[in-house]
């Protein structure tokens, strides 16, 4: 095996052993965002759509090279076998189609595997936000629902102090005292008015953030289906692979 058709297939089994890496399930997401966002990663990202495309381009030079081997070496060993040539040199045209397609395999699979490679990175970084994001949404899902459980309280709490305040203006003679239940009662009107509103914001607000956070769960699933066709791709090519 030449140097080049060495390289690629080091690259190769570096592709399967990185890709088997991220696929392992007891490392989330979350845990791979953060390794992503190590200073090093984030000073080699800088180059990484270069580099993606520069080792895209050598692969596919590679495997159209590979494709020319395997076609010129398939119509020699046609020929050759038509004219009955000895059995050396016929052996010999087997050994290079045998390599030439070795290399068709390994360029072809190094491809594949860089493509899956790069797109299992991006879901992998889409998944993690997705999971930050929904946790915030429930952090604020509940925050709102507390918020409307203490203005409702609140509310009652007033509802009372109204209904008490008007029984006791019954009783009262006074007219100095009246006036100055009127007064009270107006002012909590006003005060429940204002937790009426607040009250009522708080559950648009909680709505809001349902309806938010649906959202983000449906897209959240959908990344896992797509993570998952990823997934039985890899072991598909592999099991084509040992073949």
């Amino acid at each position: 095996m030449t140097f080049q058709w060495t390289a690629v297939a080091a690259f190769l089994y570096g592709e399967v052993g990185v890709i088997l890496v991220l696929c392992l399930p007891f490392i989330s997401p979350l845990r791979w965002q953060k390794i992503f966002m190590i200073p090093l990663w984030s000073k080699m990202a800088v180059f990484w759509n270069k580099m993606f495309l520069t080792i895209i381009v050598l692969l596919i030079v590679l495997f159209l090279d590979a494709i020319r081997e395997v076609r010129k070496y398939s119509a020699v060993h046609v020929i050759e076998k038509a004219v009955n040539v000895n059995a050396n040199a016929f052996d010999h045209i087997q050994m290079k189609l045998f390599r030439s397609q070795r290399n068709l395999y390994i360029s072809g699979f190094s491809l594949f595997l860089w493509l899956v490679l790069r797109r299992t990175v991006t879901l992998l970084t889409q998944l993690a936000k997705g999971m930050t994001s929904h946790a915030a949404l429930e952090t604020q899902v509940n925050d709102a629902t507390e918020a409307a459980r203490k203005y409702m309280a609140e509310n009652e709490r007033l509802q009372e102090a109204l209904s008490e305040k008007e029984g006791s203006k019954k009783k009262e003679s006074a007219e100095a005292t009246d006036e100055k239940l009127k007064k009270e009662i107006e002012h909590l009107k006003a005060e429940l008015q204002k937790t009426s509103n607040a009250l009522k914001k708080a559950n648009n607000e909680v709505t809001a953030v349902k309806k938010q956070s649906e959202g983000l769960k449906t897209e959240y699933d959908h990344l896992m289906k797509e993570y998952e066709w990823l997934q039985a791709s890899l072991n598909e090519a592999e099991d084509k692979k040992d073949l």
